[in-house]
């Protein structure tokens, strides 16, 4: 029996399906244009690959719903961009480039990437960096982003709606890719870098430091707590899971060779942990084209083909759908109403913090107010999920 493979051929250039890499499957495509916020076409439009190179052309606005913004009042605008990311990532042994503002990776849903800080330091002295965070962390909406004055919606953490972030039975998959080539992985990774072990959160390995002084800095008090500035987080080698740069060479499912990864970092409470991206400096060489303020306009100047899933190009299966519960906290039971247009049956999942499943309601309706029983679950923080396999939606609910 012969085994088919798909050969596309451009000018001739000429490359195989299994020759395409994860850095050119890895997007969450929109071939319907479908829209989103403010009537934006959301997530990929258009992926191009050469033998070098992979063109990503997005508008930054994803599927999943979006704002409002408290203290905010940017409004998301489509950026039309189209980001150049190396299909050959390489260590740079040089002096590293350092991880700017603005945009420093893409998201695979095509939203930036925004560092750890605000761009803002105490008195403007560049030497106490706010930790946006903290700082701007009001302004973030439930999927913990939000818009830039140029209109440009992003995330400074791990964006809580592009993955499922409560799945530790699993490698996280791929969430992004930094400018210099290397993925940016979910939370959740093997414990060994050679890919044995059982599933862990990968920890970041920098503290606060205990110190009550800043030098040329305010005083650690409630107005300046520590971690409000960068500089209150120091490295501790083997601390964590992750080098400096939150990062790691270790095998994923879809680097069995291995690879250097970047992870985003989250605490025991799966909220964003310090630096929460990659920080401080690229792992790799980062090529031109993709940062400052008029980055991530590229324009391809060799041939390139463009990329189409064997099975066709799916939306985003990970949708984010309306649900409201109350109350919360909770006890005894929650009354829970999913909103949805085409009277479709949902699932119900709530897990604790560490992945575990306490209950599961299969074929709920929607439209109808849903009495849900929480008897026999402990007290604690918990995370309730709804979907229906193609939307799904998690929230924190707390059992008291």
């Amino acid at each position: 029996m012969k085994r088919s493979i798909l050969v596309i051929c451009l000018f001739g250039f000429k490359l195989s399906q299994s020759q395409i890499g994860p850095e050119v499957t890895s997007w969450i495509l929109n071939p319907n244009n479908a829209t989103g916020y403010g009537g934006i076409v959301t997530n990929v439009q258009q992926v191009q690959y050469s033998t070098n190179n992979v063109y990503v052309s997005a508008s930054c606005v994803p599927s999943y719903s979006i704002g409002p913004w408290t203290a905010n009042p940017n409004t998301p605008v489509n950026q039309n961009f189209v980001y150049k990311i190396t299909r050959n990532p390489q260590q740079n042994t040089t002096t590293p480039t350092t991880v700017g503002m603005g945009h420093i990776g893409v998201w695979t849903n095509g939203v930036s990437i925004f560092n750890v800080s605000d761009g803002m330091s105490y008195n403007n002295a560049g030497v106490w960096n706010r930790n946006a965070y903290f700082w701007e962390g009001i302004s973030f909406d439930d999927c913990l982003g939000h818009p830039a004055p140029n209109g440009e919606y992003h995330h400074h953490v791990s964006p809580r709606c592009l993955y499922n972030i409560t799945d530790s039975s699993q490698h996280s998959p791929i969430i992004g890719y930094a400018f210099d080539g290397y993925p940016v992985y979910g939370a959740w990774a093997y414990t060994n870098v050679n890919g044995t072990g059982p599933i862990k959160r990968m920890r970041s390995s920098y503290t606060t430091t205990t110190t009550s002084t800043r030098v040329n800095g305010p005083s650690v008090n409630a107005t300046y707590p520590v971690g409000c500035y960068m500089e209150d987080y120091v490295y501790s080698a083997g601390f964590g899971d992750l080098d400096q740069r939150n990062g790691r060479f270790c095998v994923t499912p879809e680097y069995p060779s291995g690879t250097y990864a970047y992870f985003v970092t989250l605490d025991g409470n799966l909220d964003p942990q310090f630096p929460y991206t990659f920080y401080k400096t690229y792992y790799g060489v980062v090529q031109p084209g993709n940062t400052g303020p008029s980055g991530g306009h590229n324009t391809p100047s060799e041939a390139v083909a463009t990329y189409t899933p064997p099975n066709g190009i799916a939306e985003q299966a990970n949708v984010v759908l309306n649900y409201q519960f109350f109350p919360n906290p909770a006890s005894g039971n929650v009354n829970l109403y999913i909103t949805d247009e085409g009277n479709s049956h949902y699932d119900l999942m709530i897990s604790d913090l560490t992945g575990k499943i306490v209950k599961q309601e299969k074929n709920l309706e929607s439209n109808t107010n849903l009495v849900i029983d929480l008897s026999g679950i402990n007290k604690g923080m918990y995370f309730l999920k709804v979907s229906n396999g193609k939307k799904s939606k998690i929230e924190k609910l707390l059992v008291e």
